[in-house]
């Protein structure tokens, strides 16, 4: 049975290892269009009404977002978050050209995400007294969970794209001291590692 399996497992992971899976940044580029349209139709939904309703819980009991109702209101917290949103998502999506922008679009997710995520301990009756409490979730919980999802994506963005302007910037010194190759040879795709 076991040498049946480890067939089968190897046969897979040789046909995966050869397809358009494992091509080069693909995992990077479809995380990146993923965070520009979760930050695209959030944004959108913080125009109207209903949203800024919804918003209420999770605004008046987030540690670091709860300043937004007594600075703007109720209607105008939830328009700023959507001008956040809808900020951050476009320079995420112009890190696909720049990255130094998709760095900015980056830190603004982060800054987004944190904010959220700590709201998770503060939502009143989040987890379930029948089922012994934490880490029983109810409520508004479950929801602002993906949120922890989110920023570890948002660092990895941050992660790729500091990688890539540093080997952009190695990239350009070395074909500045060696202008007659045109070429920077043996760069590490991992500065730092």
């Amino acid at each position: 049975m076991n040498s049946t399996f480890d067939h089968l497992a190897n046969l897979i992971v040789d046909r995966l290892a050869n397809s358009w899976l494992t091509r080069k940044d693909l995992d990077y580029h479809i995380v990146r269009a993923s965070m520009v349209i979760i930050f695209l139709f959030f944004g959108y939904q913080k125009w109207f009404e209903y949203e800024a309703e919804v918003l209420i819980p999770y605004i008046s009991n987030g540690p670091l977002i709860f300043w937004l109702y007594p600075a703007f209101g109720i209607r105008g917290a939830s328009w700023f978050l959507g001008v956040a949103e809808w900020l951050f998502g476009a320079l995420l999506f112009l890190g696909f050209w720049n990255k130094r922008l998709g760095i900015l679009g980056a830190l603004g997710s982060i800054a987004t995400f944190v904010g959220t995520t700590t709201i998770i301990p503060f939502i009143p009756n989040g987890w379930a007294a029948s089922a012994g409490g934490f880490p029983a979730m109810v409520g508004n919980v479950p929801f602002l969970m993906k949120d922890v999802v989110l920023l570890a994506v948002s660092v990895y963005l941050l992660k790729e794209d500091v990688l890539r302007v540093l080997e952009e910037r190695a990239a350009k010194r070395t074909i500045s001291l060696y202008p007659s190759t045109g070429r920077a040879s043996g760069l590490s795709r991992r500065v730092g590692d």
